[in-house]
């Protein structure tokens, strides 16, 4: 290894990084095989090995994927990646080589498991504060996660696990320490993490757990999940096989996911989709299949599945305002649509998300009575995507081993004449530290840098040492880190939202 030229042995073959700021950064790396040709629709795949040294100083390809088409998207997602068939790669930023055995932590994007990079991350923060940062693709859509009865199911989640079984195996010559890993990730990179915490194929590969907005109760139950693959079988014409799906062109396979997420949201009818898939408008993401997810991930959890992960869950405030203010409908939403019937307003009707209507108008509006119909969606879609099913992943894996800790993340983004709120994805900027690269358009101007302080360092202390700096989260006082521009710990500060939300999905 030359600290001019920085370059490692890894199973496959040698690498050649860069150095920026002292910071060491390998890009693109492979850990599989690129999942096409003979590949495609199959489990992760050990790349073949190479000679000579691959250069790994720029962004791999991202896997081919379907881009949100709001024109506000492509500013508050910013990606540098381009799609290609080498796209099972990761990227890992460093402050030392050998034998520094440093603690290790591990991005999974989030993307609604359609879309996403871990090219748009950066993780040299974290490096030079002392850990290795990893970030990883895998596959989306309908690419990792179509369900048919004659292969294999999960593709996406076989990949995260080829990547941690591969920093497991070569880590430590970046540094790393694979006896002190931490997988983290937001949204559906939070709901990845809480699915690997209840999958016995991840058991083993992380020490620890961070799940930002997204927990473990985000899965498709099989019988569901084998109808909308055979939907997207009858929109491509073929025969519904993985051999015969996987022979589509990708340009036509991307096009028959949008004209089926079209068809879903033109005509959201719970008999036809499955009640889970219209509240959610995700008709790719993990499958109980019995096999590579053999229960609820939840379930598995409270029976002590992760009972040796230490994790640290939360949630943002106003999560769902992100989507209902970027897409313009906050202020379309009506009470006549709040309390319609799901099969013709779909997730923007209340009756998607379980609850009793009146019971959750009356419940919504005494808690916010200056919301408007389009603020009352969003704090019922924050808590039924975010925020219930975090402090049920916290509740099912308090127990005598591992640590659970819990926080809520409250500064208000002042982007968009202050409409976000504490939305969904704003807390990511804090957690890398990366305010200084990304204060437009979702942060808005001057983000305060004291809190993206605070967060850098609790998730550092979290993934050294298993201690983020405040008590434990416990059924009797559910101690939760409120984070804003004054940070305090508060107790059991969603009580009447657990009461709301009790017996409910």
């Amino acid at each position: 290894m030359n600290s001019i030229r920085p370059i490692v042995d890894t199973r496959d073959g040698r690498v050649h990084g860069r150095v920026v700021d002292g910071v060491y950064a390998f890009l693109g790396v492979p850990y599989a095989a690129p999942p096409f040709g003979a590949d495609r629709l199959n489990p992760p795949r050990r790349p073949d090995s190479w000679s000579g040294v691959r250069e790994a100083t720029a962004f791999g390809a991202e896997v081919p994927q379907l881009k949100p088409d709001n024109p506000h998207w492509a500013a508050l997602l910013p990606d540098p990646a381009v799609s290609g068939e080498d796209c099972l790669n990761l990227n890992i930023w460093t402050p030392e080589l050998g034998s520094a055995a440093l603690p290790v932590m591990v991005w999974i994007p989030g993307g609604m498991f359609e879309f996403g990079s871990g090219a748009s991350y950066d993780g040299s923060r974290f490096a030079r504060d002392g850990v290795v940062c990893v970030t990883i693709n895998y596959r989306v859509g309908a690419e990792g996660f179509l369900y048919l009865d004659d292969g294999t199911a999960n593709l996406g989640l076989l990949d995260e696990i080829a990547a941690l079984r591969w920093v497991q195996q070569n880590i430590a010559a970046f540094g790393g320490s694979p006896d002190n890993v931490t997988v983290f990730g937001e949204s559906a990179g939070a709901m990845s993490v809480g699915t690997l915490l209840g999958m016995p194929g991840a058991d083993g590969l992380f020490r620890r757990a961070i799940a930002q907005s997204g927990a473990a109760h985000q899965a498709t139950p099989a019988t569901t999940a084998l109808r909308i693959g055979r939907y997207f079988a009858e929109k491509l014409g073929v025969a519904a096989t993985h051999e015969a799906v996987a022979a589509v062109a990708t340009d036509r396979f991307l096009s028959a996911q949008a004209e089926l997420k079209a068809d879903l949201l033109a005509q959201p009818d719970p008999e036809r989709w499955g009640a889970e898939t219209v509240a959610s408008t995700l008709l790719w993401q993990p499958v109980v299949d019995g096999d590579v997810i053999p229960d609820r991930p939840l379930a598995r959890i409270a029976a002590g599945s992760a009972a040796h992960v230490d994790l640290l869950v939360g949630s943002n405030t106003e999560e769902w305002r992100l989507f209902l203010v970027v897409s313009g409908l906050i202020g379309q939403i009506t009470e006549q649509i709040l309390t319609g019937p799901v099969s013709v307003f779909g997730s923007m009707s209340l009756a998607a998300y379980g609850l009793p209507v009146d019971t959750a108008l009356a419940a919504y509006w005494a808690r916010y009575p200056e919301a408007s119909p389009g603020d009352l969606l969003a704090a019922v879609q924050t808590d039924w995507w975010c925020r219930i099913p975090a402090i049920r992943l916290a509740d099912a894996h308090v127990g005598p081993g591992a640590a659970t800790y819990m926080y809520e993340f409250g500064w208000p983004s002042t982007a968009f004449d202050g409409l976000l709120g504490a939305c969904h994805a704003l807390e990511v900027a804090f957690v890398f530290d990366i305010l200084g690269k990304q204060s437009e358009p979702l942060l808005g101007p001057e983000p305060p840098q004291l809190l993206a302080d605070t967060m850098h360092a609790a998730w550092m202390s979290f993934a050294s040492t298993g201690d983020c700096g405040w008590p434990r989260y416990d059924l009797t006082r559910r101690t939760t880190m409120c984070f804003n521009t004054t940070s305090h710990i508060a107790t059991d500060p969603r009580a009447a939202e657990r009461a709301l939300w009790d017996g409910i999905r």
